[in-house]
């Protein structure tokens, strides 16, 4: 192989059934132990592994939250969770990952952030997208499964051409690279992998309407295979815009015709807050939005 990734196993084809349909890849890496890429970032005592490093557990309770991240940054490529969220009464709770540069004014960012909820009330998912230091793009949907009964995958898909957003292989969001039209897309700054379990109470549930109940408390959040398939960077110096990667493929360079109606169908049923159509913060409409996402 000629690009560089975190980890290789043999060629071997699987196959992912989606709602029924069935799709082939080739897949290059396999799921590994949390302290083969990550490390704990913040408060040590309350991630705990499982299952010989195989699996996770974070904690939030009255005295901290809790965060890791990769130990390495990436050019391109794709990064893979499966989470089991917060169960019961998890408002003003937040649980993120996300990919970001590390660089202050001029940051890339790609978000997925969790809002919890009141118990019985749907789970949100919010994604945001900072390209070259500008962020507010967010956007809202309502799972439409319980995410804290069982393990759910998590991905982001990071090319040359757009990045998704997938929940179980189901984009639910994408940006497309529009740089021809001025629009900012990243692609030049290498992005570590990052979580974070934190109290949130003043944004995440209503907009900080609805608090945490300490009495709940603790929060546990829980995740497992760990799947970062890129260009190491620093590495290779040809890896980033090597055509042959796997996620620059042809397959990637677009939604097929079956991602592409399932994309619809999130975003017709679930989506309960756009960034583009809040004329509130915007009056005038993003250009993104123009040229489409």
């Amino acid at each position: 192989m000629t690009y560089s990734s975190t980890r290789f196993c043999c060629n071997l084809v699987y196959t992912l059934f989606l709602f029924g349909v069935v799709t082939l890849r080739v897949a290059n890496a396999k799921p590994a132990t949390f302290l083969q890429d990550f490390h704990v970032t913040w408060s040590d005592s309350h991630i705990k592994q499982l299952d010989g490093g195989r699996a996770i557990q974070l904690i939030l309770d009255q005295n901290s939250g809790c965060g890791f991240a990769s130990k390495n940054k990436y050019l391109f490529g794709r990064v893979s969770m499966k989470i089991k969220l917060i169960p019961g009464d998890s408002a003003g709770t937040a649980t993120a990952f996300y990919m970001n540069s590390d660089t202050n004014q001029i940051r890339d960012e790609l978000d997925f952030e969790f809002l919890g909820n009141r118990s019985g009330q749907p789970y949100s998912v919010q994604t945001n997208v900072f390209a070259h230091g500008k962020g507010d793009r967010e956007q809202r949907i309502n799972l439409w499964f319980d995410p804290a009964a069982d393990f759910h995958t998590y991905s982001i898909l990071w090319n040359h051409q757009h990045v998704v957003f997938y929940v179980d292989e189901v984009p639910i969001r994408v940006y497309k690279n529009n740089e021809a039209k001025g629009i900012p897309f990243p692609k030049s700054q290498p992005m570590g992998v990052y979580s974070t379990l934190w109290e949130a109470d003043d944004w995440a549930t209503r907009g900080g309407l609805e608090k945490i109940d300490w009495n709940k408390a603790p929060f546990y959040a829980y995740y497992k295979d760990f799947d970062i398939e890129g260009c190491v960077i620093p590495g290779p110096a040809t890896c980033a815009s090597n055509p042959s990667n796997w996620w620059e493929g042809a397959t990637y360079q677009h939604l097929d015709s079956v991602a592409a109606h399932r994309y619809r169908w999130v975003r017709m049923n679930h989506m309960v807050y756009d960034y583009c159509t809040d004329k509130r913060r915007n009056p005038v409409t993003p250009p993104e939005c123009m040229a489409g996402i």
